[in-house]
């Protein structure tokens, strides 16, 4: 069996209705939430309860796997000195991977996007951590911008994946 193709996008702040024509438009049909805190005061379309009513209405179902894949964990061992965050600490998390193994299970089954508040995956964990360890599992990893474009996830060198 072929690996599945995962899709990556940013909410930004865009309408609910502007993200859901893109979704509609890449045909997605699973959209995992990866933000580690769901709610938006800026957005507040996008909050975990409004987001999840939203895409329901739309026919496409909402998982939310922040405690697993997000950018900012609870667990100070994912932190270096001085209290930023190292992507390399949380990959190695039996967490993060049990997050992973998540995302691949409901990309084999339906067409899914991991989704965050950043527009730029290039600023976002979703493409400096979560893309590169699917990409490294040899999956293919496509962003879909705010404009509607397909953008594919590249590999990062090591040292720009290890200092964010």
């Amino acid at each position: 069996m072929s690996q599945p193709t995962i899709y990556t996008i940013g909410h930004s702040n865009q309408s609910a209705s502007a993200l859901i024509a893109l979704l509609r438009r890449h045909r997605i049909e699973v959209l995992i939430d990866v933000r580690s805190a769901p709610y938006s005061r800026y957005s507040p379309h996008f909050n975990r309860e409004a987001l999840q009513e939203t895409l329901s209405d739309a026919g496409i179902r909402y998982r939310f796997a922040g405690e697993y894949l997000g950018g900012r964990p609870t667990d100070p061992g994912c932190y270096d000195e001085l209290g930023k965050v190292d992507y390399q600490k949380i990959a190695e998390k039996a967490w993060y991977q049990a997050g992973i193994e998540r995302v691949i299970e409901y990309a084999s089954t339906a067409r899914t996007a991991i989704m965050c508040s950043e527009e730029d995956p290039n600023h976002c964990h979703r493409h400096k951590l979560i893309a590169q360890t699917l990409l490294g599992r040899g999956l293919t990893v496509l962003h879909i911008r705010g404009d509607g474009r397909i953008e594919p996830a590249h590999p990062l060198a090591v040292q720009a994946r290890l200092f964010g």
